[in-house]
């Protein structure tokens, strides 16, 4: 039996730390609220900025910079190496820098919703991720992938892995909780169910 666990995971994360530096695919579905929209040039008045998950990193911020040269098809579970780069990863993964051009940007924005808090049958607080399974099937994303988000009304029946648009003004505040590490928080003006358009 292959003892490889860590170097999966370690794979794995890395895949979703350089996916931050990527651009977003090109078609957009409900299933793929990320797809490649064209940002407007000018934002009407008083209208919040639509913005992709790219915006949200800074463009000189290399993921892969700390694991150059590393051959990890030589580390298996019982190497204490492949515990020793997944501790690595994880510290840079939750240190991941944000965008400080994004602080105090009114935003509109898509993704995926990781509950963390319900209240009075609607999901309060969450964390926002670009791709599906993010901090639930997957490790989570690198923090400047992650936006933390409280609101006081949100659409009711809203579950982990919903695509939704929110709504908001941006901060660059990291938070830390129990499914990842957050380099964003957006207190949200509205957050509404996904419909694959931009209004």
């Amino acid at each position: 039996m292959p003892r490889r666990l860590a170097l999966a995971l370690i794979i794995t994360t890395l895949g979703a730390a350089a996916w931050a530096g990527d651009l977003a695919p090109s078609g957009t579905s409900a299933a793929n609220p990320l797809g490649g929209k064209a940002v407007p040039a000018k934002i009407a008045p008083g209208q919040p900025r639509l913005i992709a998950w790219e915006e949200l990193v800074p463009k000189d911020w290399d993921p892969m910079k700390a694991f150059k040269g590393i051959d990890f098809s030589k580390l298996d579970d019982n190497d204490p190496r492949a515990n020793e780069m997944l501790m690595k990863l994880q510290k840079a993964s939750d240190n991941a820098p944000t965008n400080p051009a994004m602080d105090g940007v009114m935003v509109r924005i898509p993704g995926y919703l990781v509950p963390l808090e319900e209240k009075n049958g609607q999901v309060s607080e969450f964390l926002l991720v670009p791709y599906f399974g993010a901090c639930i099937h997957t490790p989570p994303p690198p923090a400047n992938q992650i936006i933390h988000v409280q609101t006081a009304s949100a659409d009711k029946g809203l579950r982990a892995m919903d695509t939704i648009w929110v709504t908001g003004k941006m901060q660059t505040l990291r938070n830390d909780s129990m499914m990842g590490t957050s380099g964003y928080h957006v207190a949200a003006d509205s957050v509404t169910r996904y419909t694959g358009g931009a209004k």
